[in-house]
This record gives C-alpha cells, structure tokens and sequence, in this order.
C-alpha cells in the first residue's frame, strides 16, 4: 500500500483490528451425560479457529496479536415461539496487511463483527487499486455463495 504524507510517497502496511465472533450451540449427550454446553462448545470453537489461524498462513496477512481475553456471551435469537439461545466467543486479531483485498477472505465469514483500521491515518487509493478490490470482493462473494449452495443441496 502507497502512503502519501505530504510530498513523499512511502510504502507501508495496513494494521487492523478485526473482531471475530465464534458460534457455539449446545449439543446433546449420546446418554444422559457428556453434552457440552453452548459455553463450551463455543470456547472450544474458538480454541480451535485459534489454531488455524495461527498455523495456516494467510496470503498477505500477518498475525501480530490475537486476543482472547473477552468473555463468553448468549443471545437470544428467533422471534415469536421459536427462540433459541446461542453463545459466542469473541477474538480480537491485530493484522498487519499488505494490500486491502487480502483481507477478503476473513471480511466475508460469518463470524466478522467489526473492523478498526488503526495505521494509516488515511488511505488514498488509485483507480487501479480500487478495481481490484471491488473484483476480488466480488470473486470471495460468489465462491462463499457457491460453498453455501453445495453445503445445503446435499
């Protein structure tokens, strides 16, 4: 990324906050015993998206810090009759990225809640930068929808 800062043009990474919340509902026990609560099942998911994140690199992104001090939380979800409660644990991941676009994939999961650029103070991009991330947005949305579909039609 090119970072004008008054005459001078530098090269510089992008570092972000991205906040990921992880989903967990409770399973049943195959008896009475050994069913884990939505709590654990969604600590345990986190644990593990955790781990992938930090063995499998991602292309132009670098992990600084992962957070994981913030609590478990339930929501309660549905409306009328069928409500349902879920949990989620949250990380929070410090990026350094080396183009916008490779923030794609983590942009389009279901688990993204929020996003806080904190370096640079301000990003000009050329015609030919935006171009780029627009169809590589468009390239992550149909290939996330395109997994979507074959998860449902089996």
């Amino acid at each position: 990324m090119k970072i004008r800062i008054g005459e001078e043009l530098l090269t510089e990474h992008v570092r972000v906050r991205i906040r990921l919340d992880f989903r967990g509902e409770a399973h049943s026990g195959r008896f009475f015993f050994g069913s884990k609560s939505k709590e654990q099942v969604a600590e345990a998911t986190r644990e593990q998206q955790v781990a992938v994140l930090r063995n499998v690199p991602l292309q132009g992104i670098m992990i600084e810090d992962v957070d994981l001090s913030l609590d478990v939380y339930t929501v309660t979800e549905g409306s009328g009759r069928r409500t349902q409660e879920s949990a989620f644990a949250p990380i929070i991941l410090t990026l350094r990225v080396e183009n916008l676009d490779d923030l794609l994939p983590l942009l389009i999961k279901p688990e993204f809640r929020k996003i806080e650029f904190l370096s640079p103070e301000s990003i000009s991009l050329h015609r030919l930068d935006m171009e780029r991330l627009l169809f590589r947005l468009s390239q992550s949305f149909q290939q996330e929808l395109k997994a979507i579909e074959q998860k449902y039609l089996r």
